[in-house]
């Protein structure tokens, strides 16, 4: 068929209930997650589940995606018919004007989602990492200092509130399907910020430089994640 077959990708079958396909989903993000699938596609994979779910996932658009899957379907069906020469160009200009249409919806998803969540969430996440190493080395001065601790503690706390406002607004619309892996990389980026966010708050309490070496390396991570999304947006220009 001309498009993905996202049922194909989720592993179910076409006439699926939305519960067995959020299942599934659920089942291969897991399986494919980069934290746990260290292989050199798992991206790709996770890149290509994302985007089945964001179709399947969706009634309205699954409904409009099973209408175009089966107009597919029977146009590759027909090819082996008798059919006239003048219903093949008819159907293959239907076919032309449908891409068409669907390539100019796809481009204007595309830039509404670049315009409205991923500038905004990247801007958001570079206010978190950047200070990051500034702040360390004030704190290094005397960490047992209550007042430079008491600066790290705030600086903290506006990350997390940075952090929340990302994922608000990274989860107020659904990426576009060609946008699925600049969304992976943002997703992962978010959830490593956070987790580095707990290692450095454990070590405010604790003075403990393992949570601190841990916080750090967290946010490392995250910055190569921000990187790959990035370089995945100058290849979608």
């Amino acid at each position: 068929m001309a498009t993905p077959d996202h049922y194909h990708t989720l592993d179910v079958s076409p006439e699926a209930t939305h519960t067995e396909i959020k299942q599934a989903y659920r089942r291969l993000a897991k399986l494919h997650h980069p934290d746990r699938n260290k292989t050199d596609g798992s991206h790709e994979n996770i890149a290509r589940v994302n985007a089945a779910y964001e179709v399947l996932g969706d009634p309205e658009r699954r409904r409009h995606y099973d209408q175009q899957r089966s107009y597919y379907d029977q146009l590759e069906a027909s090819r082996g018919s008798q059919e006239s020469r003048q219903k093949r160009t008819a159907a293959a200009q239907v076919s032309y004007r449908c891409q068409q249409q669907q390539s100019q919806q796809a481009d204007d998803d595309l830039r509404r989602w670049l315009r409205q969540v991923y500038t905004p969430v990247t801007r958001v996440l570079n206010q978190i990492i950047k200070p990051l190493k500034g702040q360390l080395n004030d704190l290094a001065a005397d960490p047992f200092d209550d007042e430079l601790m008491e600066a790290f503690q705030t600086y903290l706390e506006d990350c997390r509130a940075l952090l929340n406002r990302a994922e608000t607004t990274f989860k107020s619309q659904p990426n576009p399907s060609t946008a699925a892996g600049v969304a992976a990389h943002l997703y992962y980026c978010i959830s490593q910020l956070g987790d580095g966010l707990e290692q450095l708050e454990q070590f405010t309490y604790s003075y403990d430089d393992h949570y601190l070496h841990t916080g750090q390396e967290l946010f490392r991570i995250a910055t190569g994640l921000r990187r790959e999304a990035q370089a995945a947006v100058r290849g979608l220009q």
